[in-house]
């Protein structure tokens, strides 16, 4: 798998960014580095090696849920910059 100036010419325009020939063409080459470097993984035996979720031997760390008093919506929507309904009001995400 490679990265093509096509690529990071799309990521740049989804992410509204205006790069210079010079960046697309390092972008592209740090993008592939990043990659041969990951591929690397694939030349690791890992036949025997059981699947994990952390690092470390953890079992719940987490604690215990307690059931408390909530605060008063007055109280929550102090902080809100516009409050409609007994809900936040924001702006609107979609056109």
């Amino acid at each position: 798998m490679s990265i093509q100036i096509k690529d990071v010419e799309h990521v740049a325009k989804l992410a509204r960014l205006n790069l210079t020939d010079e960046e697309r063409v390092m972008f592209t080459d740090q993008l592939n580095a990043i990659l041969q470097y990951a591929d690397k993984l694939n030349e690791l035996d890992t036949e025997n090696v059981k699947p994990t979720t952390h690092v470390l031997n953890l079992h719940n760390v987490m604690r215990e849920d307690e059931v408390k008093e909530s605060l008063p919506a007055e109280k929550v929507f102090l902080n809100a910059p516009e409050e409609e309904d007994g809900q936040f009001k924001v702006p609107a995400v979609l056109e």
